[in-house]
């Protein structure tokens, strides 16, 4: 009785996931994929319509949607490196008992 409660909770938790996933897919249309970089661009270049920025970027993605997938990308490394090291010295604590 117990695990069918947690299977329907988990089922019901990965279909909320998924709808959470799907449904800004579906409902927004050419959605633009502009940055937190390119947003602050147009803001000091409103202010200061001589702004230049000082460098320049040494590789540029082809389109906001690389951008986004290699910041997810990096994101989930960082995840993974944490969980590593929070799962190596729970382990090692544990060790020590």
């Amino acid at each position: 009785m117990r695990d069918k409660k947690f299977l329907m909770i988990n089922l019901i938790l990965g279909l909320l996931v998924i709808s959470l996933i799907v449904f800004p897919l579906v409902t927004i249309k050419n959605a633009e994929f502009i940055g937190a970089d390119d947003r602050a661009t147009e803001a000091i270049t409103q202010v200061d319509k001589n702004y230049k920025p000082w460098l320049k970027p040494v590789w540029e993605p082809p389109s906001g949607e690389i951008e986004s997938l290699l910041f997810a990308c990096q994101a989930a490394i960082g995840a993974g490196f944490l969980g590593y090291y929070i799962g190596l010295a729970k382990g090692r604590k544990n060790a020590n008992r």
